[in-house]
Protein backbone atom coordinates (compact mmCIF):
# COMPACT_ATOMS: atom_id res chain seq x y z
CA UNK A 1 0.00 0.00 0.00
CA UNK A 2 2.73 2.14 1.14
CA UNK A 3 4.69 1.56 -2.52
CA UNK A 4 1.13 2.86 -4.07
CA UNK A 5 1.17 5.71 -2.36
CA UNK A 6 3.91 6.76 -3.77
CA UNK A 7 3.83 5.38 -7.31
CA UNK A 8 0.44 7.65 -7.41
CA UNK A 9 2.72 10.64 -6.43
CA UNK A 10 4.50 10.19 -9.76
CA UNK A 11 1.39 8.87 -12.10
CA UNK A 12 -1.29 10.82 -10.78
CA UNK A 13 -3.95 7.88 -12.80
CA UNK A 14 -2.93 5.67 -9.40
CA UNK A 15 -4.40 7.80 -6.82
CA UNK A 16 -7.91 6.54 -7.42
CA UNK A 17 -6.56 3.19 -6.65
CA UNK A 18 -4.61 3.99 -4.09
CA UNK A 19 -7.07 5.69 -2.46
CA UNK A 20 -9.67 2.26 -2.51
CA UNK A 21 -6.89 0.44 -0.99
CA UNK A 22 -6.12 2.93 1.98
CA UNK A 23 -10.21 2.54 2.71
CA UNK A 24 -10.24 -1.20 2.37
CA UNK A 25 -7.59 -1.36 4.78
CA UNK A 26 -8.98 0.96 7.14
CA UNK A 27 -12.86 -0.68 7.16
CA UNK A 28 -14.23 2.60 5.47
CA UNK A 29 -17.57 2.76 2.96
CA UNK A 30 -15.96 5.35 1.01
CA UNK A 31 -12.85 7.83 0.77
CA UNK A 32 -11.82 11.29 -0.72
CA UNK A 33 -8.99 13.46 -1.38
CA UNK A 34 -9.38 16.78 -1.83
CA UNK A 35 -8.51 20.44 -0.82
CA UNK A 36 -10.64 22.96 1.10
CA UNK A 37 -10.03 26.36 1.53
CA UNK A 38 -11.23 28.47 5.00
CA UNK A 39 -10.78 31.83 3.66
CA UNK A 40 -13.92 31.27 0.66
CA UNK A 41 -15.88 28.12 2.11
CA UNK A 42 -14.78 26.80 -1.27
CA UNK A 43 -13.88 22.94 -1.44
CA UNK A 44 -12.71 20.67 -4.67
CA UNK A 45 -12.46 16.81 -5.00
CA UNK A 46 -9.29 15.38 -6.39
CA UNK A 47 -10.38 11.98 -5.84
CA UNK A 48 -13.15 10.39 -4.27
CA UNK A 49 -13.78 6.34 -3.80
CA UNK A 50 -17.38 4.63 -3.48
CA UNK A 51 -19.00 8.11 -3.50
CA UNK A 52 -22.55 8.99 -4.70
CA UNK A 53 -22.57 11.08 -7.13
CA UNK A 54 -26.01 12.56 -6.42
CA UNK A 55 -25.36 13.30 -3.28
CA UNK A 56 -21.40 14.54 -4.18
CA UNK A 57 -22.95 17.09 -6.52
CA UNK A 58 -25.69 17.98 -3.18
CA UNK A 59 -22.73 18.71 -1.16
CA UNK A 60 -20.72 21.17 -3.36
CA UNK A 61 -24.07 22.89 -4.91
CA UNK A 62 -25.96 23.45 -1.41
CA UNK A 63 -24.54 21.51 1.96
CA UNK A 64 -21.11 22.58 1.67
CA UNK A 65 -21.37 25.62 3.80
CA UNK A 66 -23.58 23.70 6.49
CA UNK A 67 -20.81 20.90 7.30
CA UNK A 68 -20.03 21.68 10.93
CA UNK A 69 -16.55 20.63 10.68
CA UNK A 70 -15.56 23.39 8.77
CA UNK A 71 -13.92 25.57 9.28
CA UNK A 72 -12.67 24.10 12.72
CA UNK A 73 -11.52 21.29 10.50
CA UNK A 74 -9.01 23.01 8.83
CA UNK A 75 -7.04 24.44 11.67
CA UNK A 76 -5.97 21.13 12.66
CA UNK A 77 -2.49 20.93 12.62
CA UNK A 78 -0.87 18.73 9.84
CA UNK A 79 -0.75 15.15 10.07
CA UNK A 80 -2.87 15.28 13.41
CA UNK A 81 -5.53 11.81 12.51
CA UNK A 82 -8.62 13.28 13.81
CA UNK A 83 -12.58 12.06 13.74
CA UNK A 84 -16.08 14.01 13.45
CA UNK A 85 -16.63 13.79 17.60
CA UNK A 86 -13.13 15.85 17.81
CA UNK A 87 -15.10 18.80 16.43
CA UNK A 88 -18.13 18.12 16.97
CA UNK A 89 -20.33 15.78 19.64
CA UNK A 90 -22.43 13.39 18.33
CA UNK A 91 -25.23 14.74 19.70
CA UNK A 92 -24.65 18.03 18.51
CA UNK A 93 -23.82 16.55 15.20
CA UNK A 94 -26.86 14.70 15.00
CA UNK A 95 -29.37 18.15 15.21
CA UNK A 96 -27.91 19.71 12.45
CA UNK A 97 -29.42 19.81 9.00
CA UNK A 98 -26.20 18.44 7.42
CA UNK A 99 -26.55 14.89 9.82
CA UNK A 100 -30.00 14.69 9.04
CA UNK A 101 -30.11 15.59 5.57
CA UNK A 102 -26.78 14.19 3.94
CA UNK A 103 -24.98 11.99 7.06
CA UNK A 104 -27.70 9.84 7.81
CA UNK A 105 -29.46 9.15 4.01
CA UNK A 106 -25.60 7.52 3.09
CA UNK A 107 -25.76 5.74 6.28
CA UNK A 108 -22.74 7.11 7.33
CA UNK A 109 -21.22 7.38 11.16
CA UNK A 110 -17.74 8.63 11.65
CA UNK A 111 -15.77 10.25 8.72
CA UNK A 112 -11.95 9.94 10.09
CA UNK A 113 -9.41 12.70 8.36
CA UNK A 114 -5.87 14.06 8.29
CA UNK A 115 -4.68 17.64 6.96
CA UNK A 116 -1.93 16.44 4.53
CA UNK A 117 -0.71 20.24 4.17
CA UNK A 118 -1.91 23.43 5.50
CA UNK A 119 -0.72 26.51 4.07
CA UNK A 120 -2.18 29.93 5.12
CA UNK A 121 -5.12 29.84 3.19
CA UNK A 122 -6.39 25.86 2.10
CA UNK A 123 -6.03 22.34 3.36
CA UNK A 124 -5.49 19.30 1.04
CA UNK A 125 -6.87 16.33 3.46
CA UNK A 126 -8.19 12.81 3.14
CA UNK A 127 -11.43 12.03 4.62
CA UNK A 128 -12.81 8.05 5.16
CA UNK A 129 -16.17 7.85 5.84
CA UNK A 130 -17.15 4.53 8.16
CA UNK A 131 -20.85 2.81 8.36
CA UNK A 132 -22.64 4.28 11.13
CA UNK A 133 -23.07 0.54 12.62
CA UNK A 134 -19.53 1.20 13.56
CA UNK A 135 -20.25 3.97 15.56
CA UNK A 136 -18.09 6.93 16.32
CA UNK A 137 -14.80 7.47 17.73
CA UNK A 138 -13.01 4.28 15.91
CA UNK A 139 -9.61 4.05 17.18
CA UNK A 140 -8.58 1.28 14.99
CA UNK A 141 -9.38 3.07 11.67
CA UNK A 142 -7.73 5.64 13.01
CA UNK A 143 -4.54 4.41 14.28
CA UNK A 144 -4.55 3.07 10.48
CA UNK A 145 -4.40 5.94 8.93
CA UNK A 146 -1.93 7.66 10.99
CA UNK A 147 0.38 4.78 9.73
CA UNK A 148 -0.20 6.14 6.54
CA UNK A 149 0.50 10.14 7.03
CA UNK A 150 3.88 10.42 6.20
CA UNK A 151 3.66 8.74 3.09
CA UNK A 152 1.16 10.34 2.48
CA UNK A 153 2.08 13.60 3.03
CA UNK A 154 5.06 13.04 1.00
CA UNK A 155 3.35 11.75 -1.84
CA UNK A 156 1.23 14.99 -1.93
CA UNK A 157 4.24 17.29 -2.43
CA UNK A 158 5.54 15.04 -5.21
CA UNK A 159 2.67 14.62 -6.77
CA UNK A 160 1.94 18.64 -6.86
CA UNK A 161 5.00 19.29 -8.45
CA UNK A 162 5.18 16.60 -11.06
CA UNK A 163 3.51 14.56 -13.54
CA UNK A 164 4.87 11.76 -15.73
CA UNK A 165 2.19 11.33 -17.93
CA UNK A 166 3.28 13.96 -19.75
CA UNK A 167 6.91 14.92 -20.11
CA UNK A 168 8.32 16.41 -17.07
CA UNK A 169 8.40 19.95 -18.88
CA UNK A 170 4.80 19.43 -19.77
CA UNK A 171 4.36 18.89 -16.42
CA UNK A 172 6.17 21.60 -14.25
CA UNK A 173 4.34 24.20 -17.04
CA UNK A 174 1.05 22.52 -16.30
CA UNK A 175 1.31 22.03 -12.79
CA UNK A 176 2.76 24.82 -11.59
CA UNK A 177 1.95 27.69 -13.34
CA UNK A 178 -1.19 27.58 -11.46
CA UNK A 179 -0.11 27.58 -7.96
CA UNK A 180 -0.58 31.12 -6.90
CA UNK A 181 2.77 30.83 -5.47
CA UNK A 182 5.78 31.83 -7.54
CA UNK A 183 7.79 28.82 -7.89
CA UNK A 184 11.56 28.32 -9.12
CA UNK A 185 13.16 25.05 -9.36
CA UNK A 186 17.20 25.76 -8.47
CA UNK A 187 20.14 23.06 -9.05
CA UNK A 188 23.27 23.71 -6.00
CA UNK A 189 24.27 26.66 -7.52
CA UNK A 190 20.84 28.73 -7.73
CA UNK A 191 20.80 28.46 -11.32
CA UNK A 192 17.53 28.48 -12.39
CA UNK A 193 15.67 25.41 -14.42
CA UNK A 194 12.08 26.50 -14.10
CA UNK A 195 10.03 29.22 -13.46
CA UNK A 196 6.59 29.65 -13.30
CA UNK A 197 4.61 32.63 -14.33
CA UNK A 198 3.98 34.35 -10.68
CA UNK A 199 8.16 33.48 -10.69
CA UNK A 200 8.26 35.07 -14.14
CA UNK A 201 6.76 38.22 -13.00
CA UNK A 202 8.75 38.19 -9.42
CA UNK A 203 11.69 38.50 -11.61
CA UNK A 204 10.50 41.17 -14.02
CA UNK A 205 9.93 43.31 -10.82
CA UNK A 206 12.91 42.56 -9.56
CA UNK A 207 12.12 43.40 -5.78
CA UNK A 208 12.68 40.35 -3.71
CA UNK A 209 14.63 38.08 -6.57
CA UNK A 210 16.56 38.94 -9.36
CA UNK A 211 18.30 36.98 -11.60
CA UNK A 212 21.91 37.30 -12.49
CA UNK A 213 23.77 35.30 -15.47
CA UNK A 214 20.82 32.61 -14.81
CA UNK A 215 21.53 32.39 -11.00
CA UNK A 216 18.66 33.41 -8.71
CA UNK A 217 19.90 35.94 -6.27
CA UNK A 218 17.71 37.48 -3.46
CA UNK A 219 17.67 41.44 -3.35
CA UNK A 220 18.03 41.43 0.51
CA UNK A 221 22.10 40.73 1.19
CA UNK A 222 21.44 38.80 4.25
CA UNK A 223 18.37 37.08 2.20
CA UNK A 224 20.72 36.37 -0.80
CA UNK A 225 23.85 34.82 1.50
CA UNK A 226 20.71 32.61 2.83
CA UNK A 227 19.95 30.97 -0.25
CA UNK A 228 22.74 30.06 -1.72
CA UNK A 229 23.88 28.27 1.65
CA UNK A 230 20.76 26.96 1.42
CA UNK A 231 20.70 25.43 -2.22
CA UNK A 232 24.23 24.34 -2.15
CA UNK A 233 22.97 22.05 1.62
CA UNK A 234 20.22 21.04 -0.74
CA UNK A 235 22.37 19.09 -2.78
CA UNK A 236 23.46 16.60 0.41
CA UNK A 237 19.98 15.52 0.41
CA UNK A 238 16.79 15.78 3.39
CA UNK A 239 18.78 15.40 6.20
CA UNK A 240 20.55 18.65 5.59
CA UNK A 241 17.11 20.51 4.99
CA UNK A 242 14.75 18.55 6.37
CA UNK A 243 12.21 16.64 4.92
CA UNK A 244 9.57 19.58 4.40
CA UNK A 245 12.48 22.50 3.62
CA UNK A 246 13.03 25.36 5.94
CA UNK A 247 11.49 29.43 5.04
CA UNK A 248 13.87 32.69 4.61
CA UNK A 249 12.32 36.01 5.01
CA UNK A 250 12.70 38.08 1.90
CA UNK A 251 11.99 41.59 3.36
CA UNK A 252 13.01 43.21 6.47
CA UNK A 253 10.09 45.45 6.88
CA UNK A 254 7.74 44.30 9.34
CA UNK A 255 4.08 45.23 7.89
CA UNK A 256 5.73 43.78 4.51
CA UNK A 257 6.30 40.05 5.26
CA UNK A 258 7.81 37.74 1.98
CA UNK A 259 9.04 34.34 2.72
CA UNK A 260 10.53 31.90 0.62
CA UNK A 261 10.03 28.05 1.29
CA UNK A 262 12.58 25.84 0.06
CA UNK A 263 11.90 22.35 -0.37
CA UNK A 264 15.04 19.98 -1.32
CA UNK A 265 14.49 17.57 -4.10
CA UNK A 266 16.94 15.20 -3.78
CA UNK A 267 15.68 12.17 -1.60
CA UNK A 268 13.26 9.03 -2.42
CA UNK A 269 10.70 9.78 -5.79
CA UNK A 270 11.35 13.21 -5.73
CA UNK A 271 14.90 12.80 -6.88
CA UNK A 272 13.56 10.26 -9.60
CA UNK A 273 11.30 13.59 -11.28
CA UNK A 274 13.96 16.14 -10.94
CA UNK A 275 16.76 13.88 -12.76
CA UNK A 276 16.04 15.19 -16.20
CA UNK A 277 15.57 18.76 -14.91
CA UNK A 278 19.07 18.67 -12.51
CA UNK A 279 17.15 20.92 -9.68
CA UNK A 280 17.79 20.50 -6.35
CA UNK A 281 15.56 22.48 -4.97
CA UNK A 282 11.91 23.94 -5.04
CA UNK A 283 11.36 27.55 -3.80
CA UNK A 284 8.06 29.22 -3.20
CA UNK A 285 8.10 32.75 -2.50
CA UNK A 286 4.69 34.20 -1.29
CA UNK A 287 3.71 36.88 1.04
CA UNK A 288 3.04 35.95 5.18
CA UNK A 289 4.69 32.92 6.39
CA UNK A 290 3.19 30.15 4.26
CA UNK A 291 1.54 28.55 8.14
CA UNK A 292 -0.11 31.69 9.11
CA UNK A 293 -2.98 31.32 11.07
CA UNK A 294 -6.02 33.02 9.53
CA UNK A 295 -7.74 35.59 11.52
CA UNK A 296 -10.20 32.94 12.13
CA UNK A 297 -7.89 30.49 13.93
CA UNK A 298 -5.83 32.95 15.57
CA UNK A 299 -8.84 33.88 17.38
CA UNK A 300 -10.02 30.50 17.92
CA UNK A 301 -6.63 29.71 19.51
CA UNK A 302 -6.63 32.94 21.80
CA UNK A 303 -10.47 33.07 23.34
CA UNK A 304 -10.34 28.99 23.24
CA UNK A 305 -13.09 28.75 21.71
CA UNK A 306 -15.04 25.42 20.42
CA UNK A 307 -15.19 24.27 16.90
CA UNK A 308 -18.69 24.80 16.41
CA UNK A 309 -18.36 28.40 18.66
CA UNK A 310 -15.77 29.00 15.42
CA UNK A 311 -18.38 28.30 12.82
CA UNK A 312 -20.98 30.71 14.38
CA UNK A 313 -17.98 33.46 14.43
CA UNK A 314 -17.28 32.51 10.75
CA UNK A 315 -20.93 32.30 9.51
CA UNK A 316 -21.74 35.93 11.48
CA UNK A 317 -19.33 37.67 9.00
CA UNK A 318 -22.11 36.33 6.55
CA UNK A 319 -25.20 36.81 7.60
CA UNK A 320 -26.73 38.36 10.74
CA UNK A 321 -29.60 37.93 13.30
CA UNK A 322 -30.33 34.44 15.10
CA UNK A 323 -33.00 33.39 12.43
CA UNK A 324 -30.42 33.95 9.37
CA UNK A 325 -27.99 31.64 10.97
CA UNK A 326 -29.70 28.87 12.31
CA UNK A 327 -30.52 28.52 8.27
CA UNK A 328 -27.38 29.45 7.27
CA UNK A 329 -25.62 26.48 9.32
CA UNK A 330 -28.65 24.08 9.09
CA UNK A 331 -29.13 24.05 13.43
CA UNK A 332 -31.72 25.01 15.85
CA UNK A 333 -32.01 28.71 16.47
CA UNK A 334 -31.41 27.63 20.18
CA UNK A 335 -28.09 26.05 19.22
CA UNK A 336 -27.09 29.74 17.23
CA UNK A 337 -28.32 31.17 20.81
CA UNK A 338 -25.88 29.32 22.93
CA UNK A 339 -22.96 29.41 20.79
CA UNK A 340 -23.64 33.34 20.61
CA UNK A 341 -23.54 33.36 24.51
CA UNK A 342 -20.40 31.79 24.92
CA UNK A 343 -18.80 33.72 22.32
CA UNK A 344 -19.84 37.05 24.13
CA UNK A 345 -18.80 35.59 27.42
CA UNK A 346 -15.17 34.62 25.74
CA UNK A 347 -14.62 37.34 24.04
CA UNK A 348 -15.55 39.91 26.31
CA UNK A 349 -17.96 40.99 23.05
CA UNK A 350 -21.51 42.43 23.68
CA UNK A 351 -23.15 42.34 20.02
CA UNK A 352 -22.20 39.92 16.22
CA UNK A 353 -20.95 43.80 15.09
CA UNK A 354 -18.48 43.84 17.94
CA UNK A 355 -17.84 40.19 16.81
CA UNK A 356 -17.53 41.34 13.19
CA UNK A 357 -15.05 43.76 14.20
CA UNK A 358 -13.06 41.53 16.19
CA UNK A 359 -12.45 39.26 12.89
CA UNK A 360 -11.73 42.16 11.13
CA UNK A 361 -9.30 44.15 13.94
CA UNK A 362 -7.14 40.94 13.96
Amino acid sequence: MIADIYDAAIDPTLWQQALANICAFMGGHSAALYWHDAATQRSKALYLVNEDPHYTKLYFEKYLPMNPMFPAGAFIPEGVVNSTTDLISQAELEETRFYKEWIAPQGFGDAISVNLEKGALRASLINIRMDAALGFDNQEARGKLALLVPHLQRAVVIGRLFDHQKTVEQAMTAALDHVEAAVFLVDATGAITFANVPAKKLLEEALLVREQKGVLRAVAPEADRTLRDTFAAAASGDTALGIRGIEVRLTTLKDDAWFAHILPLTSGRRQQAVQANHAVAAMFIRKLAPNAPLPLETIATRYKLLPSEVRVLDAIAKVQGVRQLAEHLGVSQATVKTHLHNLFRKTGKKRQSELVKLVAGI
